[in-house]
């Protein structure tokens, strides 16, 4: 297999475990009704679009902006009714806009990157000795799995390594409600042996740092991540069940601080920052005991650090090289006639956003 096809692969697979839960259960369940602030761009999201052409950008330094003026270009179109894309770094800054994507700080659901922020939480309490990654979801929540199950770590929750089964049965609910349908069909695997991409395991994670704190999960994304990092624009809807997975909305500007902080060591204390980026020794550990996704960026670029994320009618990520000379943040409204023709566009906008970075470093 050619390269380009490997990347492609893999991009898929990051694009597919980008959905938050709401996007499994199928299309006989309603997604919570999005608040006011993401509502106009995702509504009618398979509807004809009356919004001209255009690619409204403006940037400096010596990022590829002909590259991602390229990437925007034609949109709308049939497959993707409008595109937003923030690149800072070292040398220089961009963002651009496309289609029905027509301011570039809109609010929008970030889908499973807050899963990232969901993953801070965690090692932040394992840094203040208020929690381990070995210790087990048993032992915090005793009852809310089957009795049958085998311990499973807070490690193997963050690092998609648990073994529980895929949420085939899963309902609409309360997190307790969530993860208790989604384990009521189906059989999990050995914990720890393999990594299968799973919402369910943010759930639970989002549930025992409830637990250890004694406080609401939005409370201490609040106290923790929000205040302190000034993200005066980011949000967890009460009305939005994937929660502690999924549910989080925020802006270009917003994300992109949010990771600038994470991976520069701002949220973490050293200990937990090395854990941010460490795998589990198993075949295919992609994800770390962070949540972290390690890829190859589009189009041979370099190896890049994120997540991708589907809520409410985007699709978007946030991805970065290790030292943070180049962070991109991008997201789409796909228009759901063709997952390739938009992975396709996907693949143009992140690819873009890199394009350059090795040959300068």
């Amino acid at each position: 297999m050619t390269n380009s096809r490997i990347s492609r692969a893999r991009w898929t697979a990051a694009i597919a475990a980008g959905a938050a839960l709401v996007g499994v259960v199928g299309a006989g369940v309603p997604a919570a009704a999005a608040p006011a602030a993401v509502r106009a761009p995702v509504a009618g999201a398979g509807a004809p679009v009356s919004v001209p052409a255009h690619v409204a950008a403006h940037g400096h330094g010596r990022i590829d902006q002909g590259a991602l003026r390229d990437a925007l270009a034609g949109l709308p179109d049939d497959h993707v009714r409008g595109a937003m894309v923030r690149v800072v770094g070292r040398d220089g800054r961009w963002t651009g806009t496309a289609g029905a994507w027509t301011s570039a700080d809109a609010p929008y659901a970030i889908g499973s990157v807050t899963k990232l922020y969901t993953g801070a939480l965690a090692l932040q309490l394992v840094g203040e000795g208020r929690l381990s990654l070995d210790d087990t979801v048993q032992e915090h929540l005793p009852g809310l799995l089957p009795a049958s199950y085998a311990p499973i770590t807070v490690g193997q929750l963050l690092s998609h390594s648990s073994g529980l089964q895929k949420p085939t049965c899963v309902r609409p609910g309360t997190p307790v409600e969530v993860v208790t349908s989604a384990v009521s069909c189906g059989t999990p695997t050995a914990p720890g042996t393999a990594v299968q991409y799973n919402g369910i395991n943010y759930f639970v994670a989002g549930l025992v740092i409830e637990k250890v704190t004694g406080r609401p999960y939005a409370t201490e994304l609040r106290d923790r991540v929000l205040r302190p990092l000034g993200l005066r624009h980011t949000h967890l809807p009460a009305d939005d069940w994937a929660w502690a997975e999924g549910g989080i909305v925020s802006t270009a500007s917003d994300v992109t601080r949010f990771m600038q902080a994470l991976m520069r060591g701002g949220l973490l204390r050293p200990a937990e920052q090395a854990a941010l980026f460490r795998t589990p020794s198993i075949p295919d550990a992609r994800f770390s005991y962070g949540g972290l996704m390690r890829t190859p960026a589009p189009g041979g670029g370099p190896v890049v650090w994120g997540k991708t994320g589907t809520n409410r009618g985007y699709t978007g990520g946030v991805f970065a090289t290790p030292g943070l000379e180049r962070v991109v943040v991008y997201s789409t409204l796909p228009t759901g006639k063709d997952a390739d023709q938009e992975l396709d566009r996907v693949l143009r906008i992140v690819g873009a956003g890199f394009k350059g970075y090795e040959e300068r470093r």
